[in-house]
């Protein structure tokens, strides 16, 4: 495969928590719960328990996790991740539990964990990936399209992935040129419609708007039109000529260690996809990979790698994100090219990522 994709590990090793938990109390629009309180007590009790767990044996810590589940989950992430953590020896450990589009009706379920990681250690400590399936002893029972059962032992949870199949951006926030590929839930709780533009072959997250959104946006000092989130810290572009905001940058300290917050790439609409739609967009936007083996998700034959939609940049300050506004206001980027100032340019031999019009025709 050539440069444009990205490795599993970028998808698989989540930095994580009990993600049902922390939905319920985000946004309204996930679950009617009563908001949730959190504790220091509970954290320090927990980096202190010294109890061990078989942490090198990965099919016990499936059993584990599993048992430490209730009967029922709810799975929010579009590509069907479950994430969790939990604090062993006094380190915090991430992990997930997938059940992926193309491989879950052939009874397998993905399980992962390491240590999580920080910026002063970006390193994936004692990590952990299976694979397991029938002859690991577990079994996965399809109960309905969306409704998956994973047993190991005497233990039983049904994992019920979200089901976004009726979820539609209002007609008056796509393009004559787009398409909509299908609804994205990202792992930070904030949902997004994913959209590619057949004329300038370009992606776009668009942030959907038809629910309360499970986070505070604020203005950026020189421009009404770039909003961040105070939670997630996505940066979002207010568009001049329909009434939608468009995903622009991700903070650069979460994509450092793989968060929540990193951006919805990484969440794509796998159970809503149409046919072989996403893999013609892609070969669309990247032709040079027509001569390569890839399946309708963007996957590679063997499964490692993925396709990487990745329009946004990766930002530390306003100041990085003002090329966006400078290119949507400029006169000299052409009517008709507007929409290609919210896609970065992706080659790092050209330097900081910016707008694809200034690249095209040299900064200003």
């Amino acid at each position: 495969m050539v440069a444009n994709f990205t490795g599993r590990a970028m998808n698989e090793y989540r930095i994580a928590g009990l993600l049902f938990a922390l939905l319920s109390a985000a946004s309204p629009a996930v679950a009617a719960e009563k908001p949730k309180l959190y504790t220091n007590q509970s954290y320090v009790e927990d980096v202190n328990n010294r109890e061990a767990l078989p942490i090198g044996d990965a099919k016990a810590m499936f059993a584990w996790v599993l048992g430490e589940l209730p009967s029922r989950v709810k799975v929010y992430p579009t590509e069907n991740y479950y994430y969790f953590y939990f604090y062993h020896q006094g380190s915090r450990y991430a992990g997930n539990i997938r059940l992926e589009a193309a491989t879950r009706d052939e009874g397998k379920v993905n399980f992962a964990y390491y240590v999580d990681m920080n910026e002063w250690h970006l390193k994936e400590d004692n990590r952990q990936y299976v694979v397991f399936g029938k002859d690991d002893g577990v079994t996965i029972e399809k109960v309905e399209p969306l409704l998956y059962r994973v047993s190991f032992g005497e233990k039983s949870v049904l994992f019920e992935l979200n089901d976004l199949s009726s979820v539609k951006p209002p007609a008056n926030v796509l393009g004559p040129d787009e398409k909509f590929l299908g609804p994205i839930m990202d792992e930070s709780g904030v949902r997004f419609f994913l959209v590619f533009n057949e004329k300038f072959k370009i992606f776009h997250y668009i942030l959907d708007e038809t629910i309360p959104l499970a986070d505070e946006l604020f203005p950026t000092k020189r421009t009404p039109r770039i909003l961040i989130g105070r939670r997630t810290g996505f940066a979002l572009y207010q568009d001049a000529r329909l009434p939608r905001k468009i995903m622009i940058a991700a903070f650069e300290a979460n994509v450092h260690v793989n968060n929540y917050f990193d951006g919805p790439f990484d969440q794509l609409p796998d159970n809503f996809l149409e046919g072989d739609a996403l893999r013609r967009a892609i070969l669309m936007e990247s032709p040079a990979l027509k001569d390569e083996k890839m399946d309708r998700f963007g996957n590679s034959p063997d499964g490692e790698i993925r396709y990487l939609i990745g329009p946004y940049i990766f930002y530390r300050t306003e100041e990085d994100l003002y090329p966006f506004e400078a290119c949507a206001t400029s006169k000299k980027v052409p009517h008709d090219e507007y929409y290609r100032c919210f896609v970065a340019d992706q080659d790092e031999e050209n330097g900081p990522r910016i707008p694809l019009p200034f690249l095209k025709r040299g900064r200003r």
